[in-house]
């Protein structure tokens, strides 16, 4: 019994290719990319405090010290 035609390559599913911008965009530096992930993860953590979330808010608040440390290291090496 025949149970119809094996699959080609062309016939195979393929991942959608992902879209990509050419515009150029300002690449911030380490000590602001931390900065700006710091303040990110504070301001959601104080929205999760005012929702009355509090796990929610403690893990913004470990991220959030995690880039503080960041910011921290490179200001001290410069």
């Amino acid at each position: 019994m025949q149970h119809g035609p094996k699959p080609t390559n062309s016939t195979r599913h393929r991942p959608a290719k992902r879209w990509t911008s050419n515009a150029a965009r300002h690449q911030p530096t380490g000590f602001q990319s931390a900065r700006i992930n710091y303040e990110r993860y504070l301001t959601l953590a104080l929205a999760e405090v005012q929702n009355g979330n509090t796990i929610a808010a403690e893990n913004y608040y470990q991220h959030a010290e995690h880039y503080f440390r960041l910011m921290s290291a490179t200001s001290e090496g410069r």
